[in-house]
Formats: structure tokens, C-alpha cells, sequence
């Protein structure tokens, strides 16, 4: 979802995620995305629309290869700020109906507002 995009419709991707956070439906960082995905316990991948490339670089093929979706949500800072921390490069979802929710609120944004198809 980009800056200037429909800001209602980040701001409830922002607060679902602080819920699957506080609700242990979430994990946070790049490390921990991985490895959750290998695990197969991964549902969604949010990746910050400012994380750096390297860090996208690191799971897209294991999300791909897992049939895992990844989105490109807000700004790191933003993201962090839903999840309690600075910065946050990426957020994984390993509550099944809250990243149902996500791919939802995602999909039902406009399309200039997407950077990355699910899939």
C-alpha cells in the first residue's frame, strides 16, 4: 500500500496487525519470517514498502517455493510503530484468519494502491 494511496484501509492493515501482535497471531522480522515459513506455520508475509531489498531478497524464494503470500504494506517505521518497535523490515502472519483479514483489506484496495500482487 503506498503513501497517499487509501489511507483508511492502511490504517486498519496498521491495527490488525498490532492485534495479531498482541494476540501472538504475528511475528516480527526478517529472521523470524524465514524461519516460520520453513516451518510451515507462515500464512502472510507484510513487507515494509521501504525495507531494503536484501531483506526481500532473503525469503521471496522461500515464500514463493511455499506457495506463502507477500504484500508490501507500509513504511518500516509505520510498521514498527504497529508492532511496538522502532523499525520493523517485514511482519509475518501465522494466524489463519487474521491473514485471511489482511489478504481481504488488501485486496479490496484500489489497485493503484498496490505494489505487489498476492500469490
Amino acid at each position: 500500500m503506498s503513501e497517499g494511496g487509501d489511507k483508511h484501509a492502511a490504517v486498519k492493515l496498521v491495527r490488525l496487525i498490532g492485534l495479531g501482535i498482541r494476540g501472538r497471531g504475528a511475528i516480527i522480522g526478517v529472521e523470524q519470517v524465514r524461519e516460520t515459513a520453513r516451518r510451515g506455520k507462515l500464512h502472510l508475509a507484510i513487507v515494509a514498502s521501504d525495507a531494503a531489498g536484501n531483506s526481500r531478497d532473503k525469503v521471496a524464494p522461500l515464500l514463493k517455493a511455499r506457495g506463502i503470500a507477500m504484500i508490501v504494506g507500509p513504511t518500516a517505521a509505520e510498521l514498527g510503530a504497529a508492532v511496538g518497535r522502532e523499525k520493523a523490515a517485514m511482519v509475518g502472519i501465522v494466524d489463519q484468519r487474521l491473514a485471511a483479514g489482511i489478504r481481504a483489506l488488501y485486496e479490496s484496495a484500489p489497485q493503484d494502491d498496490r505494489e505487489e500482487e498476492l500469490g
